[in-house]
C-alpha cells in the first residue's frame, strides 16, 4: 500500500462493557461526580478484561451532558484517576442522550482504520451534582469589576449587586429553542402520532419485568460492578404492570387533551456510568480474549423539531431516527426483518412508540416486539444521558453472543436537539 493510499476499513469487535448500577437522582450517587463514577466503570472493566498493562488500550472518549467547569478534561482525568495506564490518550465527546453511543462510534473508526488496536468508549452523567451557574446579571457585574481600572471603579461596579444576582442558574430540561422540556415536546410527538396511554403503559411493565428477568438468570453478572451500595439498578421496578402503571397521573402534556405521559412511562432522571471495551480482532485474538460482537455500520440524523414538532409534525425532537434507521437499512441492504434483535433507547414509551410507527410509514417492516429490548431498556434501568449508549451497546453485544450461531442486531437512540444516532452489531 501506497504512503497516499488509504487503509483498508478493519473488523471492529465489541469485547465487552462495564457500567455501575444507575441510581434515581439525588439517592445512592448524591455526593458521586461524573468523574468518580466513571473512574468506577472504567476500572471495572481494567480489572475484568486485565487492561492494567502499559500500553494495554490505544485510548478513551468519554463524555457527560451535565458537566462541571471542573469536568473540562472528563475523560483524561478519569484515566489518570484510574487502574488504567497513565499514559492512554483520552478525550471528551458529546452529542446529547447520543453521547455514549457517539463515543463508541468514534473509538471504532480508529480502530477500522489502523489508527490504534484497542480503545475504550463510554460515558457519564448526574442529575444529582448537576453545575449551578452563577446568575447571568452577577457574572456580567463581576466582569465590569474584573475590567476595572481603579479600586474605585471596581467598587462601583460591585455596589451594583443585589440580593436577587445571588440566585443560581440551575440547568433547565428544556430546549433553548422552544422552551419546551424533552416531555412536553414527547407529548406533542405522542399526540401527534396517537399514542395511547395503554400501549406506553404495557411497554414500560415489559421494560421493567425484562430487565428483572436479566438480572434474575445473572445476564449481567459481568456487565455491573457495584458502586456505593448498590448491585443492581435502582429505579427496577420488578412487579411493574400495566394496570399498576395505570394508576399514576400524567405529568407531561397535561395541558392538551387526555395526557398520557406518567412518571411511570417515562425515564426518571438518573446518575451513572458505562464504558465498553473495543478492538481489532487482532488485538483481541492475541490477549484470548473472544469479541461478542461486531460493530459494522452506524449512521446520525438530525430533524427541524423547532418548527415540526411544535407545529405537530413529524420531526419531533426525539424522532430523528426515524429517518437515521431507514438510511442506515438503506446503505447496508438489510431490512428491520433481518435483525434478531432490536434495541430503542426509551426516553419515553410514547417516543419508542412513535419511532415504530414512523419506520413503518417510511416503508420498513413492523418490529417483532419479542425481537425488542428483550432484557430491558432505559424506562427500568434509567438513563444516565451519556452513559445509555455504552450501556446498550455492552448489553445488545452479550445478547448476540448467548445465542446460537449468527445474529445481527440494531441500535436506535434518540438525543435532545431533534438527533438521532444508530447503529448496527453483527456476530458471525
Amino acid at each position: 500500500m501506497s504512503p497516499l493510499e488509504p487503509p483498508r476499513a478493519r473488523r471492529v469487535a465489541i469485547v465487552g462493557g462495564t457500567r455501575i448500577p444507575f441510581a434515581r437522582s439525588d439517592g445512592p450517587y448524591a455526593t458521586a461526580a461524573n468523574q468518580e463514577m466513571l473512574t468506577a466503570a472504567l476500572n471495572g472493566l481494567v480489572e475484568r478484561y486485565g487492561l492494567q498493562a502499559p500500553g494495554a488500550v490505544g485510548e478513551f472518549v468519554a463524555g457527560a451532558v451535565l458537566k462541571h467547569s471542573r469536568d473540562f478534561n472528563l475523560a483524561r482525568e478519569t484515566v489518570l484517576g484510574s487502574a488504567l495506564d497513565a499514559r492512554t490518550p483520552a478525550y471528551d465527546i458529546q452529542q446529547a442522550c447520543g453521547t455514549g453511543l457517539q463515543a463508541v462510534i468514534a473509538a471504532a473508526n480508529k480502530i477500522a482504520l489502523g489508527q490504534t488496536e484497542s480503545a475504550v468508549a463510554g460515558g457519564a452523567d448526574t442529575a444529582s451534582d448537576a453545575p449551578l451557574g452563577v446568575n447571568d446579571r452577577l457574572r456580567r457585574i463581576l466582569l465590569a469589576a474584573r475590567r476595572a481600572k481603579s479600586p474605585g471603579a471596581r467598587l462601583a461596579a460591585l455596589s451594583r449587586i443585589r440580593p436577587g444576582h445571588l440566585v443560581p442558574d440551575i440547568p433547565r430540561n428544556a430546549e433553548p429553542r422552544t422552551g419546551l422540556s424533552m416531555g412536553e415536546h414527547a407529548a406533542v410527538t405522542a399526540r401527534a402520532w396517537g399514542v395511547s396511554r395503554a400501549a406506553q403503559d404495557e411497554l414500560a411493565a415489559a421494560s421493567h419485568q425484562r430487565l428483572a428477568a436479566a438480572y434474575e438468570r445473572g445476564f449481567f453478572q459481568d456487565l455491573v460492578v457495584p458502586f456505593r451500595g448498590l448491585a443492581r439498578d435502582q429505579n427496577l421496578r420488578p412487579g411493574s404492570t400495566p394496570e399498576k402503571l395505570a394508576a399514576l397521573k400524567p405529568v407531561f402534556g397535561t395541558d392538551g387533551p387526555e395526557p398520557t405521559m406518567t412518571a411511570g412511562n417515562s425515564t426518571p432522571l438518573t446518575d451513572g456510568a458505562a464504558t465498553v471495551l473495543l478492538a481489532s480482532e487482532e488485538w483481541a485474538a492475541a490477549r484470548g480474549l473472544k469479541p461478542l460482537a461486531h460493530l459494522t455500520a452506524y449512521e446520525t440524523a438530525a430533524v427541524d423539531f423547532p418548527h415540526g414538532d411544535v407545529a405537530g409534525g413529524e420531526d419531533g425532537l426525539l424522532m430523528a431516527p426515524a429517518y437515521a434507521v431507514p438510511r442506515l437499512l438503506e446503505r447496508a441492504g438489510l431490512g428491520i426483518e433481518d435483525f434478531d434483535l432490536i434495541e430503542i433507547h426509551e426516553a419515553f414509551a410514547s417516543q419508542v412508540l412513535a419511532t415504530l410507527a414512523a419506520w413503518e410509514k417510511r416503508g420498513l417492516a413492523p418490529v417483532d416486539r419479542a425481537r425488542l429490548n428483550v432484557a430491558g431498556s432505559s424506562l427500568a434501568t434509567g438513563h444516565p444521558f451519556a452513559a445509555t449508549g455504552a450501556r446498550i451497546v455492552a448489553t445488545l453485544a452479550k445478547l448476540l453472543a448467548e445465542r446460537d450461531g449468527p445474529g445481527r442486531g440494531l441500535i436506535s437512540v434518540c438525543a435532545a436537539g431533534g438527533q438521532g444516532v444508530t447503529a448496527v452489531l453483527e456476530r458471525a
